[in-house]
């Protein structure tokens, strides 16, 4: 079995999730079959907020959390619905779109980071 590091997880997710600039993302987010997902860890998410109508899922519960059939995923979430990941920097992201995709979400995307999200003048709000 070959083992895989990080830097080529990393390649791996890059190459089969787009990474949307700030303008897609916000393109995106217009259509109401779109789900922003935070994936940072919970104390994160408490102390700088999240993107603006955000959901949190861990990234270590993403998997357990969502699935593409379930009639249980929050918000509605199917495989069709536009997924908007991102984290911190938009690694954890990355790797967590690259899980949903290969589990069947169809229509998934790695937005990158809070602070560049903060930076180009984004929308957030305070923990829910």
């Amino acid at each position: 079995m070959q083992t895989k590091s990080l830097d080529m997880l990393l390649e791996e997710a890059n190459k089969q999730i787009k990474r949307l600039s700030f303008d897609e993302s916000l393109e995106m987010i217009k259509n109401k079959n779109t789900i922003i997902v935070d994936v940072r860890e919970e104390s994160e998410v408490i102390s700088l907020g999240v993107i603006k109508n955000a959901i949190h899922i861990p990234r270590g519960l993403i998997e357990f959390k969502l699935s593409p059939h379930s009639p249980n995923n929050p918000n509605g979430i199917d495989q069709n619905t536009n997924l908007l990941i991102y984290c911190a920097g938009g690694y954890r992201s990355a790797l967590a779109a690259k899980t949903l995709s290969d589990i069947g979400f169809k229509n998934v995307y790695n937005i990158g980071g809070y602070q560049n999200w903060i930076d180009n003048g984004g929308d957030i709000q305070a923990s829910p």
